[in-house]
């Protein structure tokens, strides 16, 4: 039987601290000015951070200040590990966005608002669990999110911010998922646990709390298969915003279109067209119109209107993928200024986005993992 596999790292995983400072830096801007330009990367190492890019705002903003503060939320506050909130050096090289962007986006019309740049953008959805996502992937978030918890909460005292998953899925000769095959927990640590200790305490708060009733007597369980993690997060490696985006998205069971989200205002179609394919997606499943979609959108910069608008139900419609596409047309609007406003883009939501996933969110009550648009495509396909 075939086997599936997706990761997810936590919001102490170096390229997630910079992720979490890009968005931080964008719910700052767009709290002071919804209309906001901004294009934010972050780079952290060893007890130093850069935060730079392009950026048009009335906000004030002190981007020291938002990078420290992100640092201390996310529990870099331990001394002597190589990187803390307090003591890390932090440079800001921040400009304003091109005169030549910001031309070919801003229309007299709003709704003519033209893409932020050219690209491909994908939504995917299937109905293997609740929310609507591979299970491979949401088994992954929820075993770093349960690993963040356990450490934010004291319920050990030896973890650190740092930290990995993946899951292994086996799925039958119908596509649906039957077990789980394999998981990875690696979890950072300080020097006072002993291994034995960490693995089953990972095991018993982690993995059993999590995973339950799809594990059996065949699963493996790979816990910190190197020994020891003592040295993480920027000390370990160095992170860089947006180098995570199969993590942000469908944990390389639907396709990504390249585009990264973190850091980027709505008029990015990099971020927003993804969210709205999301949405399209989400509601053709939850419609029963398919078991599983993937929408691909294409845009070229300055144009309002997308391209391309391609739907693949990989054998799973109920009618033809011509016919839903033809209904997707009527429902969404994918024009940029009308995502925007269909999708509440403008306001501050994206900080808690930039772990654990951009899809699939809806503890966070995010616009596009509404199910709304299901009568709308039903009465489309019928007409």
């Amino acid at each position: 039987m075939p086997l599936l596999t997706s990761e997810s790292v936590t919001e102490g995983h170096p390229d997630k601290v910079c992720d979490k400072v890009s968005d931080a830096v964008l719910d700052a801007a767009l709290q002071g000015d919804p209309r906001s330009r901004v294009a934010c990367e972050n780079i952290v190492t060893t007890q130093f951070g850069v935060v730079m890019g392009e950026i048009t705002s009335n906000a004030r903003l002190d981007f020291e200040k938002i990078a420290r503060d992100t640092y201390r939320d996310i529990g870099y506050t331990e001394k002597g590990i190589g990187f803390d909130a307090d003591t890390a050096e932090v440079l800001v090289k921040v400009g304003q966005q091109s005169p030549d962007i910001a031309r070919g986006v801003d229309r007299g019309d709003p709704l003519l608002q033209g893409a932020g740049d050219q690209g491909i953008m994908y939504g995917y959805a299937t109905n293997e669990t609740p929310e609507m996502m591979p299970m491979t992937i949401s088994l992954a978030h929820k075993l770093t999110e349960k690993l963040t918890d356990i450490r934010k909460s004291g319920a050990v005292n030896y973890l650190r911010p740092d930290g990995k998953s993946q899951v292994t899925v086996q799925y039958s000769k119908h596509g649906k998922p039957e077990r789980i095959d394999a998981i990875v927990v690696s979890a950072h640590h300080n020097a006072t646990v002993t291994q034995e200790q960490l693995a089953a305490d990972i095991r018993r708060l982690v993995i059993d709390a999590v995973c339950g009733k799809l594990v059996d007597d065949q699963t493996k369980y790979h816990i910190n298969p190197t020994g020891k993690f003592e040295v993480g997060g920027p000390t370990g490696d160095s992170g860089l915003t947006g180098r995570k985006i199969i993590v942000d998205t469908y944990g390389g069971i639907g396709r990504h279109g390249g585009g990264a989200f973190s850091g980027k205002d709505p008029s990015k179609v990099d971020r927003s067209a993804a969210y709205m394919a999301r949405y399209a997606a989400k509601n053709i499943v939850a419609a029963d119109l398919a078991d599983q979609c993937e929408i691909q959108l294409g845009y070229a910069i300055g144009v309002a209107e997308p391209v391309s608008i391609h739907i693949n139900t990989f054998g799973t419609g109920q009618v033809a993928d011509d016919r839903i596409e033809a209904a997707v047309r009527k429902v969404f609007d994918f024009r940029p200024a009308a995502i925007i406003e269909e999708l509440d883009l403008r306001r501050p939501q994206y900080y808690d986005l930039a772990a654990y996933g951009h899809m699939g969110r809806e503890d966070l009550n995010v616009a596009w993992e509404k199910k709304d648009k299901t009568e709308d495509l039903l009465r489309a396909i019928k007409g």
